[in-house]
């Protein structure tokens, strides 16, 4: 249940504003701070979801309140409540990190439209620190490889530029992991990543998915959404499978990379975003331009920067460490004692043809974890991983 609080010294606007969320949506809980100070401390000793802050307060002013509780908590947003003198003020609240601001007498409309965008904001900032945890044990790239070795090469030379990314290369090659590592190692690194799987998301929503709709945009469209763009501000979105987008998504996809705005299906109205944009796929885009499926002009704007993954059979030697690497990872994720596998065991895997590439060689390396020895033959391979 979101968690808000509303610091505002004037207890009549207060209570308002109270009144107003609570008949909302009766599952927000609503706590109260009656100035600058008290809000601070509620702030500090409490995990809410949103913050409601007047601008003009004794003790201490919004404006304050807001560069420390950015410093203390900077996932949780925070709306600017200004007076029609404040005006100038809580434009400035929003270079220094506001969510958004409201003005006095708060319009309905305006101010549950806007505490909905912000904790949809919210959610999906949280969504994606958890999953930034996980990225340096989950995306390690494995390999000395020439081919691999490029790669990390070319990487280090992109990744603090914000110039756009295609990632091409068969299934299971590891494009999402080159991806991840462009962001970790650019400047945006603190910010979002946001990933977009193109191919799993249907024709009809991948529009809404990517760009947000309004309340009534469409028949399950019961109240406004922030869209995958919207929730990469500042940060990077991954467009996984770019290639089975709709053509009606490509354009306005297009659009935002041309004019770095978007906008919710269901509105015109605009929205800036600054959002680094990184693509991959594992189809050839020039046949599916050459074939009407795919926007030239976009494979242009994407492919600014071309990285191409290699198959696992073109960099065979790299098949050893990814081994072990896998072994180490299964056995401590599943509470297997660890073991390790023969010279001609990991031979024999070397000579395998790994059309699945380096997925495959994971779900095989773990299937001999579980049926093989304390230590995997090559009788193992040949009975449990026979190709």
């Amino acid at each position: 249940m979101p968690k808000i609080l509303v610091i505002e010294d004037e207890s009549a606007i207060r209570r308002v504003l109270v009144k107003i969320l609570s008949e909302e949506n009766d599952t927000y809980i609503l706590e109260e701070a009656e100035d600058g100070l008290k809000g601070l401390e509620a702030i500090k000793n409490n995990d809410f979801d949103l913050v409601l802050c007047d601008i003009k307060m004794p003790k201490m002013d919004g404006v304050e309140v807001l560069e420390a509780a950015r410093k203390i908590k900077p996932e949780i947003p925070l709306i600017m409540i200004s007076g029609h003198g404040d005006l100038d003020t809580a434009v400035n609240t929003m270079r220094l990190g506001a969510f958004d601001y409201i003005s006095k007498p708060p319009d309905l409309n305006r101010l549950l439209t806007t505490v909905r965008n912000a904790l949809d904001r919210k959610e999906l900032v949280v969504e994606n620190k958890k999953l930034k945890k996980k990225v340096s044990k989950n995306y390690e790239m494995i390999g000395h490889s020439k081919e691999i070795s490029l790669i990390k090469d070319m990487i280090e030379k992109v990744a603090p530029t914000d110039a756009r990314v295609l990632i091409t290369g068969s299934n299971g090659t590891g494009k999402e992991l080159v991806a991840h590592w462009i962001h970790e190692k650019s400047q945006r690194s603190g910010e979002s990543f946001v990933e977009v799987n193109c191919a799993a998301i249907p024709s009809e929503l991948i529009e809404s998915e990517l760009f947000g709709h309004v309340k009534g945009a469409f028949t399950s469209a019961v109240r406004d959404r922030a869209g995958k763009f919207e929730a990469a501000n500042k940060g990077t979105i991954f467009l996984d499978e770019i290639g089975d987008m709709s053509l009606s998504a490509q354009a306005k996809v297009l659009r935002a990379l041309q004019e770095n705005k978007i906008s919710r299906v269901g509105t015109d109205k605009d929205i800036k975003v600054d959002v680094r944009v990184v693509a991959a796929t594992n189809k050839n885009l020039k046949k599916e331009i050459e074939e009407g499926r795919f926007r030239e002009d976009l494979y242009h704007r994407l492919a600014v920067i071309l990285i191409e993954v290699p198959a696992l059979n073109d960099r065979r030697d790299d098949i050893p460490l990814l081994i072990e690497y896998f072994s180490d990872k299964i056995t401590s994720e599943q509470g297997i004692s660890p073991k390790t596998f023969s010279d001609k065991a990991i031979k024999l895997l070397k000579g395998f043809d790994w059309t699945g590439n380096i997925r495959e060689l994971r779900n095989v390396v773990e299937r001999l974890i579980i049926l093989g020895g304390k230590e995997v033959t090559e009788e193992d391979v040949k009975l449990f991983a026979s190709k």
